[in-house]
């Protein structure tokens, strides 16, 4: 009986080691169980130990839909139209990203001061609301590569055309956008300039249609897009600082997303996409003379 119980207990032995081998393999079933069990998880695991909360490429193929922020009020980038419906030379590259990923597009509206909020708490998967690059914001997200050229510009009434920001007085204001970059420049570099924020597209220019502040400092392409479509106003200042990028961005640590969107980005370049996407949505803001300058085509020289 004795020696029953020893074969036994080596028996149990034998079958306990088998079972650890297999299992640190990755060859058992329960493994594979197991697995399958906590591949749910993983996305949420990896976005956590990113620092980022995210859908991962797999996720969003799955649920058929990627969520994409843009503008709704910022002509010609991001606006809804007449119909209802979402257009603009960045929504041109967002229904062509969904397109070719497979899936529909969901638009989320931002506004400047959220669309680092957005992709950090997982609202959207991708922003794409004319967004500079900076590397401020490249700490809280990942960018992608970029698609078009920026710097910053100043508008100001025809009556009062402000070409130096030494012409700005003590008692004048300079409207900005919460969250541009136009507020970081304007508060890091001549901090005596007075500012008046807004936190939407619309109501500053509302304000300064109004003849609220004596100037507005926003990107140049946007001010040049306001400046050519209202009377009354004039871009005295095309280039302020330093040129900069816009480029769509994802949640900080989603390499995948991030990587897919590069890769279709560069085939897009070859086709010329983001010229064409000028002349759909651009050409008549700007004209003929600015689409070089401000186009980048992804992989092209």
């Amino acid at each position: 009986m004795k020696k029953r119980v020893i074969g036994i207990a080596a028996l149990v032995a034998a079958f306990a080691l088998a079972a650890f081998v297999l299992t640190g393999c990755g060859g058992s079933s329960s493994s594979a169980s197991a697995s399958a069990s906590a591949s749910g998880e993983s996305a949420a695991a990896s976005a956590e130990a990113s620092g980022g909360v995210f859908r991962t490429l797999d996720e969003i193929k799955d649920s058929g839909k990627i969520i994409i922020g843009v503008f709704s009020d910022k002509h010609p980038f991001g606006y809804v139209d007449e119909g209802g419906e979402y257009a603009g030379y960045d929504v041109e590259l967002a229904n062509r990203l969904a397109k070719d990923l497979g899936v529909e597009v969901e638009y989320v509206s931002t506004e400047a001061a959220n669309r680092v909020e957005y992709l950090e708490t997982g609202k959207v998967d991708v922003i794409l609301a004319n967004f500079t690059v900076t590397a401020e914001r490249a700490e809280k997200v990942d960018f992608c590569d970029a698609y078009m050229n920026v710097a910053l510009g100043v508008v100001s009434h025809k009556d009062n055309v402000i070409t130096d920001l030494s012409q700005i007085g003590e008692g004048d204001e300079v409207i900005v956008i919460t969250g541009t970059t136009a507020e970081t420049y304007l508060t890091e570099n001549n901090p005596e300039i007075a500012l008046k924020k807004f936190e939407t597209y619309a109501n500053a220019k509302t304000a300064f249609e109004n003849k609220e502040g004596v100037a507005w400092a926003n990107d140049n392409t946007e001010v040049i897009a306001f400046a050519n479509g209202a009377e009354g106003f004039t871009v005295g200042i095309e280039e302020l600082g330093s040129l900069d990028t816009i480029a769509p961005a994802v949640s900080k640590g989603n390499t995948e997303l991030l990587e897919w969107i590069n890769e279709d980005m560069e085939k897009l370049g070859a086709e010329k996409f983001f010229h064409a996407a000028y002349e759909k949505t651009l050409l008549e803001v700007y004209g003929a003379d600015y689409e070089d300058t401000l186009v980048v085509e992804p992989g092209q020289k």
